[in-house]
């Protein structure tokens, strides 16, 4: 823990720190894959929903890194034929997440995979049961036999996301309209000492005092924010490099800008309590999360009253 005399440093060097705020808008032409290919499911899907679907590396599907990765491919390439926003990637803040999962049957000749598909609060929106491959072509990741159980299992997922939507939009029409921006804050990860709850917890409030709804579920939040931290050797031994990133998110997976901040701070300093750092870190860092997500056109209205001034501490 700090002395007195150590904490008014330690703020004014993070006071200090800059901010950079990265890809805050988008210019030029924007692909639309969706253009001209309305797909089986063109009649219920006047457009794309606004989500994204994330196909992480299968763990339990019994296949070797390399062809579990072509798997996730191959999900995520069927699933956008079906105009289903998909990425083959781990899963951001608001994103659903597709599993799958794997068992031998048939006397151990035959392997039957099992689609999963949860929303961004790991609750099971549904399954699919995929059909059954032989085990050798399986097991040795051939490609073929990969992209054919993806193929058969992207309509059945389809289905599963075309009726969640319809029902949450017949219950709440304007969820993600109404009302106050809803922004899921994710924990921060990767901070020594206190840390990860502190600017959690810092993050929470002084967003909160800028306008915006904070909360910890992905359900009808239209924005999410991941803060991560990252600690290295700084210049001399003396010092340790600190690097603080917030990414912003939008619930249909496109990342909208980072707040970066940088610094150094001496060694040791931050492996117990943040205190007062953890506080002028997320009124920072706030104001630049607010500026990405007006700038994506997602904060209409002028901007409320600065918040205000912590006391400094004793």
């Amino acid at each position: 823990m700090c002395s007195r005399s150590e904490r008014p440093a330690r703020r004014r060097a993070f006071l200090l720190a800059p901010l950079a705020l990265l890809g805050l808008a988008a210019c030029g032409d924007l692909p639309q894959p969706f253009r001209g290919r309305p797909g089986a499911l063109g009649a219920q899907l006047a457009a794309p929903p606004a989500l994204r679907i994330a196909v992480p590396r299968p763990a339990g599907a019994l296949l070797a890194d390399d062809s579990a990765d072509l798997l996730a491919e191959a999900l995520a390439e069927a699933l956008r034929a079906a105009e289903i926003p998909a990425a083959a990637t781990e899963p951001l803040p608001l994103d659903w997440r597709l599993a799958v999962e794997a068992e031998r049957e048939a006397g151990g000749r035959e392997v039957v995979p099992r689609f999963v598909l949860r929303d961004a609060d790991g609750a099971e929106l549904g399954a699919v049961g995929g059909a059954a491959v032989p085990l050798r072509a399986w097991a040795e990741g051939e490609a073929e036999a990969l992209r054919a159980a993806a193929r058969q299992a992207a309509p059945g997922i389809a289905e599963i996301v075309v009726r969640v939507e319809a029902a949450r939009k017949a219950t709440d029409p304007a969820a993600l309209a109404a009302g106050p921006p809803r922004l899921r804050l994710v924990p921060v990860r990767g901070a020594p000492g206190d840390g990860n709850r502190a600017l959690t917890a810092r993050m929470r409030e002084v967003l909160a005092r800028r306008g915006f709804l904070v909360q910890d579920e992905a359900e009808g939040a239209a924005y999410g924010v991941q803060g991560v931290v990252a600690m290295a050797p700084g210049a001399t031994p003396a010092v340790q490099r600190v690097e603080v990133q917030w990414i912003v998110t939008r619930r249909d997976g496109q990342e909208l800008g980072r707040v970066l901040q940088l610094n150094e701070v001496p060694a040791g300093s931050l492996d117990g309590l943040w205190g007062d750092v953890a506080y002028v870190v997320a009124q920072e860092a706030a104001g630049g999360v607010r500026d990405v997500i007006r700038n994506a056109g997602g904060l209409p209205g002028a901007d409320g009253p600065p918040p205000p001034a912590r006391p400094a501490a004793a």
